[in-house]
C-alpha cells in the first residue's frame, strides 16, 4: 500500500466531490443537505487557495481516498490568524489513521504559514471519531453549541474544539 499526503489538485475535485456527498447524504459531520456539485466544490477549493491557505488530499495507492483544508474561521480580517479545519474521508479508509496523518499535516502547513488558532468545528456532539482525532492531536474542548441543526428528523449539537498553532498568542503575529 502507498500512502501519500499532497495538496490538492484541479482533477481531485471529482474525487473530493464524491467524499463529501457521502458525507452530506450519509453523516452528521456537516450540516449540508443537498450534496454540492463539482462546479461547486471546486469553487470552495479555489477560495481557500486564494485565501493562501492549504487544501490537502490523501492518497491511497493512487487514489484520493480523504482531503483536508484550512481557511479563516471567520471572514472579518480580526480573524485572519484563527482557523477552522475541515477534514473528510471516504468511509472505506476510515480508522486507519489517515485522518490523523491529513490532520497533523494541515497543522504543520498552517502554522508555517503564520496562523496561530486552529478550531475544529465538529457536527453532532455523537461524532466520536472526529472529536477523538482531534483530541489525539492537541485540541481541547471549547465549547458545544446545543441543538444547532436539524438533519436526518432530529437537532444536532455542534463541538467546538480549539489548539494553538506555533507560539499562539504568546507573541505578536506578522501581519498577513
Amino acid at each position: 500500500m502507498s500512502l501519500l499526503i499532497r495538496p490538492s489538485r484541479e482533477e481531485d475535485v471529482p474525487a473530493i466531490t464524491a467524499i463529501y456527498g457521502q458525507a452530506v447524504r450519509h453523516g452528521t459531520g456537516t450540516f449540508e443537505l443537498e450534496p454540492p456539485t463539482e462546479a461547486d466544490m471546486a469553487q470552495r477549493r479555489r477560495n481557500v487557495l486564494d485565501g493562501g491557505w492549504p487544501w490537502l488530499v490523501a492518497e491511497k495507492d493512487g487514489q484520493v481516498v480523504g482531503y483536508a483544508y484550512a481557511q479563516p474561521f471567520r471572514p472579518r480580517r480580526a480573524y485572519r490568524f484563527c482557523l477552522e479545519d475541515s477534514i473528510y474521508l471516504d468511509e472505506s479508509v476510515r480508522g486507519q489513521g489517515l485522518g490523523r496523518m491529513l490532520l497533523a499535516e494541515l497543522i504543520s502547513r498552517c502554522e508555517q504559514l503564520g496562523a496561530r488558532q486552529m478550531l475544529g468545528v465538529i457536527g453532532d456532539a455523537g461524532n466520536g471519531g472526529s472529536i477523538g482525532l482531534h483530541r489525539s492531536l492537541g485540541f481541547e474542548p471549547a465549547g458545544v453549541l446545543k441543538d444547532a441543526g436539524w438533519k436526518f428528523e432530529r437537532w444536532l449539537d455542534v463541538v467546538l474544539m480549539q489548539r494553538p498553532l506555533g507560539p499562539g498568542s504568546t507573541a505578536t503575529p506578522a501581519d498577513r
